[in-house]
C-alpha cells in the first residue's frame, strides 16, 4: 500500500511539470554549427547539461581555439534555447526541430548573424602537446609592478631557475591586441612555452597581462604602441632590480607588435643587454598592413583582380585614418568608400561569398582607434637606427603578417645605419607567424596545428642568449 501511494504521488509531481520541463533533454548534449562572419566561417561549439533540473552550458570557437567560453545564462521555452554570453557580449537564440537534432535560429555579437547548430556525438578537441604542465621543476612567483608614469598597474609571473643567482634574464612583450601573459591565442600559449623552455636552461623569465587584460589594471582601447612600450620598460626595470637576476645580462623578447616594442625601448635605455625580436615590423604600419592583406589573400586563393580591389581600396581607408584626424568626419568618409565599394559587388558574389557590409562599416571605427592610427604611421626605422645593444632578429619564411624577406632586410638596413655590429638575422624555413611549421603560412592554419612554437627555435633562442650573455 506505501508503494502504491508512493508511485501515485510520484505521478502527481510529474503531472504539474510544463511540457517544456519534460523536454528538457531534447536541449541537452553536443552542438556544433558553423557561423558565416562575412569576413570568415567560424565552428561554434555548444555544450548544454541538465544540472539537478536546471541546463547550464558554455561555448566554444574551435577555429580561434577557444574552447571553454562561458555562458551566464541557459534558458529554454516550448522548442526555443536561449543562451547569453556576458564574456564575449554574445546569445543565441535557437528553435529546435521535432527530431531534435537541429537547432536553427540567429548569433548576436554586435550584428543578427543566421546560425544552425546539429547535435552531434562528440564536440572538437585541441591538442597541444607543447603545453607543460605542474608541478615545473623551476620557481614560479606571481608578481605585480606599476608603470609609473601612466600610472598602471600590471601583473605577472617571473619564473626562476630553481638553484643559483645572477641569473640572466628576460622579459617577454607581446604582439598587437589584448594578450595575457602566455600570449594565449587560438588555443596556443606561445609565451607559456617558451618562458618555460628558457627556465629549464636558466634563464629567468617575467611576461606579463596586456594593461586590462588578465589581472592587470588600465585601459587597452585607449593605448597606443607607445603605452604599451612604457608598460614593458617598466616590466624590464622591475626586473633588474630583482637581487637574484643580473642586470648586466637582462634583455627583451618581443614577438611582432612587441618586436617593434623592443627595440623601442633599447633605443632610450641603455641598460638593456639585448633584444630579441621575433618576426617583428622592419617596415611602417601601413605598409605591413598592406602587404599582410595581399599575401594571406593569395594564401587563400583570392582572385587576383579581387585582390588589387581590396588593397585599392585599404590604401583609401589608411590615408583617411592617417591624415583625417577628426574621427566623426573620417568615419563619414570611411563609409562613403565602403558604399562606392560595395555598389562593385555583384549580388552573386556577396551571396556565395556570404559578405556582409555592416561587417565591413563595423571595420571602420577599429581604423580610428588610438592603436591604429598610431601603428600606420610608426616607423621602426626611428628607434632601430638608434639600437646598439645585442640584436637577434628572427622570422619563418611562412610568415603572412609580417613578411620576412621586406620586414628583415628592412631591420638589418636600419641597424647597420646604427653602427650596430653585434646584430643576427635569421630566417626559419616553413614556419609562420607564430612560429609553427606550417603548409602555407595562413592565419586560419594557426588554430588546426598542433605545435605551439618551433623547437628549434627555442633551442636556437636559448643558445643565443646564453652565449650573448657570456660575451
Amino acid at each position: 500500500m506505501t508503494k502504491r501511494i508512493a508511485v501515485l504521488l510520484a505521478a502527481l509531481m510529474i503531472s504539474f511539470l510544463s511540457p517544456a520541463q519534460l523536454d528538457m533533454h531534447r536541449f541537452t548534449g553536443n552542438w556544433l554549427g558553423t557561423l558565416n562572419t562575412g569576413v570568415s566561417k567560424l565552428k561554434i561549439g555548444l555544450l548544454v547539461k541538465d544540472s539537478s533540473g536546471i541546463l547550464i552550458s558554455k561555448l566554444m570557437s574551435p577555429d580561434q581555439g577557444v574552447m571553454d567560453i562561458k555562458v551566464d545564462k541557459t534558458e529554454f521555452y516550448n522548442d526555443t534555447l536561449k543562451i547569453n554570453s556576458a564574456e564575449i557580449r554574445a546569445s543565441y537564440k535557437g528553435k529546435i526541430n521535432k527530431s531534435s537534432d537541429t537547432l536553427t535560429g540567429n548569433w548576436m555579437q554586435g550584428l543578427k548573424i543566421p546560425l544552425t547548430l546539429l547535435r552531434v556525438e562528440k564536440l572538437p578537441e585541441l591538442n597541444r602537446p607543447q603545453e607543460p604542465r605542474r608541478p615545473f621543476p623551476y620557481k614560479e612567483e606571481e608578481v605585480t609592478f606599476t608603470n609609473d608614469k601612466a600610472g598602471v598597474s600590471l601583473s605577472g609571473t617571473l619564473t626562476l631557475p630553481s638553484s643559483g643567482e645572477n641569473f640572466p634574464a628576460v622579459v617577454l612583450v607581446t604582439g598587437s591586441g589584448p594578450q595575457n601573459r602566455d600570449e594565449e591565442l587560438l588555443g596556443h600559449k606561445p609565451f607559456l612555452v617558451i618562458s618555460d623552455y628558457l627556465t629549464r636552461n636558466g634563464i629567468a623569465v617575467l611576461r606579463y597581462d596586456d594593461r586590462g587584460t588578465g589581472k592587470s589594471k588600465g585601459g587597452f582601447s585607449s593605448a597606443t604602441t607607445a603605452d604599451f612600450a612604457g608598460d614593458a620598460e617598466a616590466a624590464f626595470e622591475f626586473l633588474v632590480a630583482d637581487q637574484r637576476i643580473n642586470p648586466k645580462k637582462t634583455g627583451i623578447i618581443g614577438h611582432s607588435e612587441g618586436g617593434l616594442i623592443a627595440p623601442i625601448i633599447a633605443s632610450r635605455n641603455k641598460d638593456v643587454a639585448f633584444i630579441v625580436m621575433l618576426a617583428g615590423p622592419g617596415l611602417k604600419g601601413k605598409d605591413i598592413l598592406l602587404l599582410q592583406s595581399e599575401r594571406i589573400a593569395r594564401a587563400d586563393s583570392t582572385p587576383e583582380q579581387e585582390i588589387e580591389n581590396n588593397t585599392r581600396l585599404n590604401k583609401k581607408l589608411y590615408n583617411i585614418a592617417v591624415n583625417e584626424k577628426d574621427d566623426r568626419k573620417a568615419a563619414g568618409k570611411m563609409r562613403k568608400l565602403i558604399d562606392d565599394y560595395w555598389a562593385t559587388i555583384s549580388p552573386e558574389t556577396i551571396q556565395s561569398k556570404g559578405l556582409d557590409k555592416k561587417i565591413l562599416v563595423q571595420g571602420v571605427y577599429q581604423l580610428i582607434t588610438p592603436w591604429f592610427r598610431y601603428f600606420l604611421t610608426c616607423d621602426p626605422k626611428v628607434a632601430l637606427t638608434k639600437v646598439h645593444c645585442h640584436v637577434l632578429a628572427i622570422a619563418g619564411s611562412n610568415d603572412l603578417q609580417v613578411p620576412p624577406a621586406e620586414n628583415l632586410a628592412a631591420i638589418k638596413k636600419y641597424l647597420s645605419r646604427a653602427g650596430n655590429l653585434n646584430v643576427t638575422v635569421k630566417e626559419f624555413a616553413g614556419l609562420n607567424h607564430l612560429f609553427q611549421h606550417s603548409a602555407t603560412g595562413s592565419p586560419s592554419e594557426y588554430a588546426d596545428i598542433e605545435e605551439t612554437f618551433s623547437p628549434e627555435v627555442l633551442d636556437y633562442l636559448a643558445q643565443w642568449i646564453k652565449n650573448t650573455v657570456t660575451e
